[in-house]
């Protein structure tokens, strides 16, 4: 997941990594509380983009936090563990 469309969020909300209804992959974003599940999507990676969760640690450098998030925190053998069950 390439961190360009979550750092183009703005305001408030989310970023995912997404199984379509169509069954592709998709890196999709949504505002404030909306979750994929609205749209059909399978969520299997959800990123918080809101402020509140990177602003003590990174300010405004909401590229930084998106990069660490993806290097250092994301468990990618859940997130391949989700792909193939969906």
């Amino acid at each position: 997941m390439r961190p360009q469309g979550p750092v183009g969020q703005f305001g408030s909300g989310w970023c995912w990594l997404v199984v379509d209804t169509d069954g592709a992959l998709k890196v999709t974003k949504t505002e404030n509380g909306v979750n994929p599940l609205c749209f059909g999507q399978t969520a299997l990676l959800g990123c918080d983009v809101w402020e509140h969760s990177y602003y003590i640690d990174f300010r405004n450098k909401r590229p930084v936090y998106l990069n660490n998030f993806l290097e250092n925190l994301v468990n990618w053998e859940n997130v391949a563990a989700r792909l193939a069950a969906a």
